[in-house]
């Protein structure tokens, strides 16, 4: 299994590729701002065909380059119908005066014309998405918006790993994702943890939209967001 990321534009999402191997089909998680110079060096590197792309959710710093690798790789972009609207209307996931200021500090004078992909398709819970070889299961786990999911595959490699999940902005080492912006909520954020995570076994590596890869059980250890739902 070939495994590999780069952190995009000024907030740093993390963008992932997955595949078999070097001259496979890969699946892209998470192509956000400035994404595109990096994704295509990765592809040229490992010979990779880009087959689709995985939304962790509609957030703009997690799906500015959806778009751009759809139509120059003619793959289809997955993301959860609660918020699909987003690949089209990104701002709507914050609030107006959060816009202004993010504008102000990206220094971002204009925001460019979002239009959906020509090939969207629905990452509802429980799905169970195919590339070349690889099945990616679709865990549906709102709170940080609507329509955030995580995405497990089995992992395939020397260590001690049975899958590896691509949680976006759901869960951090040591943290989870703020639930105070448009569509956020603390009490489903609770929920998802608890009847999603808890469940999960510990040797699961997770691979997060921002900074370094912890596992289940070290957040189960360690992170005082787990602990509140289990007590």
């Amino acid at each position: 299994m070939l495994l590999t990321s780069f952190p995009a534009g000024p907030l740093q999402a993390n963008c992932y590729f997955v595949s078999r191997g070097p001259g496979t089909g890969c699946a892209i998680v998470d192509p956000g701002m400035d994404a595109m110079d990096g994704v295509r060096t990765v592809v040229a590197e490992h010979n990779l065909t880009p087959s689709a792309v995985l939304i962790t959710h509609g957030h703009f710093d997690h799906m500015w380059c959806a778009q751009d690798v759809a139509r120059d790789y003619g793959c289809a972009v997955w993301i959860h119908p609660a918020d699909r609207h987003l690949l089209a209307d990104p701002m709507a996931a914050i609030s107006n005066e959060s816009a202004t200021m993010l504008r102000s500090q990206l220094g971002m004078t204009d925001i460019p014309d979002f239009t959906e992909p020509a090939d969207v398709r629905d990452a509802v819970d429980g799905a169970r998405i195919e590339v070349d070889g690889l099945t990616f299961l679709v865990d549906h786990v709102p709170g940080h918006t609507p329509g955030t999911v995580f995405y497990r595959v089995d992992y395939d490699g020397p260590e001690d790993v049975s899958q590896v999940m691509f949680s976006g902005d759901f869960l951090f080492a040591g943290s989870i994702g703020r639930t105070d912006l448009n569509g956020g909520s603390h009490p489903q954020m609770q929920d998802s943890l608890r009847d999603r995570v808890l469940p999960l076994d510990d040797d699961i590596v997770v691979l997060p939209g921002h900074g370094g890869q912890t596992s289940i059980g070290r957040e189960r250890a360690t992170n005082p967001f787990l602990a509140e739902v289990m007590s």
